[in-house]
């Protein structure tokens, strides 16, 4: 696709991505919502092999290289000055920056190039807040110090999925409440997404996720275990694959060794997950830390009861004792009894999922999520 220089309609909007693949799932109907508005639709992000499916949906692509895993000044430097010729070129009225990374270096370059407004989207924390040990704590050191410099935009708005990680940001930066808004995940589309019967037979217990130790799989695996000692009929299923680039991705070799043990299933990498979502009894994601769960949204609205841990994020995505229970996080015991629990009361299973839905429709829907974007770049262009 042929880059355009200049702006027409609404203006031009720049999305700055760690990689393709999470833009797509969780972004592009913002973007999409965008086009239809009149924005010119750019995105800098790092590429796997999305890029022409990001074309044929009318974005402008623009490669960056910008490493996920680590905190190297040299790798910053080097994908600050990428991000900062792009924006010269670009010239956008609004950059929206997504996750750590790129809400750091964004900031600073929206800054340092006089963009005329930044939203900076923090859904999650990561791992470096939820880990343990000398080198983690040196690690949030830095990101404090980056929040600070990088929310400093004289025309900015930094939102958040859930209260903890606001409340966090906000006292390690002194962000202004006026600068701050809340919107609720990324959404679900609820025509694709509906509700199902629950499947008759041996229940399916789904976590669906990136492999990510920190997405709670060992306490996932040992439930599993314990779930099968107590002679509790079910199957449990990791949907998913390993992220190479994260430093707490589960290695392919143990989850193969789970997998010839006999305790669970794994299912892989899933486009379909509404096929997905409508074999399983039951959705767990024990995950240490999260901004909205994208997957628990999604089971909300194919009416499945979720078990999740009691963290920001996750308890926040679920309505505690309507649409899902919490257990303590890192506790397998606790996530055992609770599964051990719905799986042998269907009722309540299909009360929780009649809730989910309904919570769905009222907070999730995906075209709401893209209009209140859509709302935040008019306000900031306008003044601007």
């Amino acid at each position: 696709m042929t880059e355009k220089h200049g702006v027409e309609g609404s203006g031009a909007l720049l999305f700055v991505v760690n990689i393709d693949w999470f833009f797509l799932s969780h972004r592009l109907p913002i973007a999409l919502e965008a086009i239809r508005q009149g924005w010119q639709v750019h995105i800098a992000t790092g590429l796997t092999d999305r890029r022409q499916e990001l074309e044929r949906h009318g974005l402008v692509v623009h490669p960056l290289q910008l490493e996920r895993a680590g905190v190297g000044i040299v790798n910053a430097a080097s994908s600050a000055w990428q991000l900062l010729r792009i924006v010269r070129r670009v010239r956008p009225h609004v950059i929206h920056t997504v996750t750590i990374k790129p809400v750091l270096l964004g900031g600073m370059v929206a800054r340092l190039a006089k963009v005329p407004s930044l939203v900076s989207a923090v859904p999650g924390l990561g791992s470096v807040f939820v880990a343990d040990g000398l080198v983690a704590g040196l690690k949030r050191l830095l990101v404090r110090a980056g929040y600070r410099m990088a929310l400093k935009h004289r025309n900015q708005k930094v939102i958040f999925q859930n209260t903890g990680d606001q409340d966090t940001v906000l006292s390690m930066t002194g962000l202004a409440r006026s600068d701050v808004v809340l919107i609720r995940g990324s959404g679900a589309d609820l025509t694709r997404f509906t509700p199902q019967p629950l499947p008759e037979g041996v229940p399916i217990v789904v976590l669906a996720s990136r492999l990510l130790w920190n997405k709670g799989i060992q306490e996932f695996v040992s439930a599993a275990r314990l779930v099968r000692q107590g002679g509790v009929s079910s199957r449990f299923v990791l949907v998913g694959t390993p992220d190479a680039a994260s430093p707490t991705s589960v290695p392919e070799r143990q989850i193969e060794e789970w997998v010839d043990e006999g305790v669970i299933e794994w299912w892989g990498q899933r486009s379909d997950m509404e096929s997905v979502l409508a074999a399983a009894n039951l959705v767990v994601l024990p995950s240490y830390s999260e901004g909205i769960p994208k997957i628990l949204i999604e089971a909300a609205a194919c009416a499945r009861p979720v078990v999740t841990t009691d963290v920001p994020g996750c308890r926040e995505a679920i309505e505690v004792g309507v649409t899902g229970v919490v257990v303590p996080c890192r506790d397998s015991a606790a996530l055992a009894n609770a599964i051990e629990e719905l799986l042998g009361d269907p009722a309540k299973c299909k009360r929780m999922g009649d809730a989910g839905r309904v919570l769905a429709e009222r907070e999730y829907d995906v075209a709401h999520v893209a209009r209140a974007h859509l709302r935040i770049y008019s306000d900031l262009k306008a003044r601007a």
